[in-house]
């Protein structure tokens, strides 16, 4: 027998890509049809509409054959021009791969440094834009859920503190680890731009990202002087008036995309965002429980997405990892950037259930146990107590 052979399926419990329902995989196992044809002018027209409730919009939803990294650059490249300042919060690995690619872009990044513990701060943001007397600032760029921390910023009070700064600068959020996961509302708390990927609460594989957009980035980009053509907003939206794309979509995942929607509505978003709460209290709960600690700080920005649990100085989070992944098939998120080997990320998001969040748990609390830091308590019976709550 091989060494390798695994019996049953792999536990995929990384922050995303998430594992992939067999009704979305069924859907994408359809013959390529012709991208200019009628078939395909349906599906876009269906689906360039059916996602606007997922970002809390009613405006346009941009979609490009990318992953988030694209749809990051696209909202840049839109709006702004070379030497344009930037309000941007570190918040983690991912805030601050979205910096390095502002910067390479030729804006000017003003970086709100943080701890990698918690959200971007409302109160500086608003002192920040409070001092900026001439208006230089031109956007404001935050992570909505870090992915690499498992902190949710607070974007509604983001907004406001923005208001009450009465600047007129664009607001820019990365809902990648959060859309379809987390309450999110575009139009609500007046986001001009939203980026999102197709492998996380959506569902879906990787390969498409999304903008959506407000009127007021629509006219900022009538002016942006930087070169585009990829992501070009304006011929995105000229072709998709005419339910095609300006080059050739990844028509398959369309048709994923088509039924992760119909999912979502099925389910419908405020029980979705509610699954996602309960499993991510469940989840705190056995860290709570195994001694160990949660790494957000602020109760307020605990995810719904993830948890990243920090390990006690000493211990490598990356060779627990792999221990649990020999031992037990299941793949938990490492720790990024200044994280490495620090912490482990247990994601729930997307297609999740209570008892696929228990046999992680029981996988995480063993592994836990063969590695020598044996839990205080289980961890598998204070998550069932919170689940035994109704949703």
């Amino acid at each position: 027998m091989s060494e390798t052979f695994k019996s049953g399926r792999h536990f995929l419990q990384i922050p995303g890509p998430t594992n992939v329902p067999d009704r979305i995989l069924r859907a994408m196992d359809h013959p390529t049809i012709d991208h200019r044809g009628p078939a395909f002018a349906k599906l876009a027209s269906e689906v360039l509409e059916s996602i606007k409730p997922v970002f809390g919009t009613q405006g346009p939803v941009i979609i490009y054959p990318a992953s988030g990294t694209g749809a990051w650059e696209a909202a840049l490249v839109n709006t702004l021009a070379p030497g344009d300042r930037v309000l941007m919060a570190e918040t983690g690995q991912f805030s601050t791969l979205w910096v390095e690619l502002a910067k390479r872009l030729g804006l000017e990044v003003q970086l709100l440094q943080g701890n990698w513990r918690r959200g971007a701060d409302p109160e500086a943001i608003e002192a920040a834009l409070a001092e900026d007397a001439t208006g230089s600032i031109k956007a404001v760029a935050v992570v909505h859920n870090e992915t690499s921390t498992g902190v949710t910023s607070r974007i509604a009070e983001i907004r406001q503190a923005i208001d009450r700064a009465g600047h007129a600068a664009l607001f820019m959020v990365d809902t990648i680890s959060s859309l379809a996961s987390i309450d999110y509302r575009h139009d609500e708390w007046g986001v001009d731009v939203t980026v999102a990927g197709s492998q996380k609460g959506l569902m879906l594989p990787p390969g498409l990202s999304f903008n959506a957009v407000s009127e007021k980035a629509l006219l900022a980009a009538e002016s942006s002087t930087t070169p585009k053509s990829y992501w070009d907003w304006t011929a995105m939206l000229d072709a998709n008036a005419q339910n095609v794309f300006p080059y050739t979509p990844a028509t398959n995942l369309l048709y994923g995309l088509k039924e992760a929607l119909a999912m979502l509505d099925e389910e419908g978003l405020p029980t979705v965002f509610a699954r996602h709460q309960r499993h991510a209290r469940a989840t705190r709960a056995a860290v709570e429980a195994w001694g160990l600690e949660v790494l957000a700080e602020d109760s307020r920005e605990y995810s719904g997405s993830l948890t990243a649990v920090l390990l006690p100085e000493g211990h490598d989070a990356d060779a627990l990892r792999g221990l649990i992944l020999e031992r037990f098939d299941l793949s938990l998120g490492n720790g990024l950037g200044k994280l490495k080997g620090k912490v482990f990320r247990i994601g729930h998001l997307g297609w999740f259930n209570d008892l696929m969040l228990a046999g992680t748990l029981f996988g995480v609390e063993t592994g836990l146990d063969l590695f020598g830091l044996p839990p205080k308590a289980s961890g598998l019976l204070a998550a069932q107590d919170v689940l035994k709550e109704p949703l």
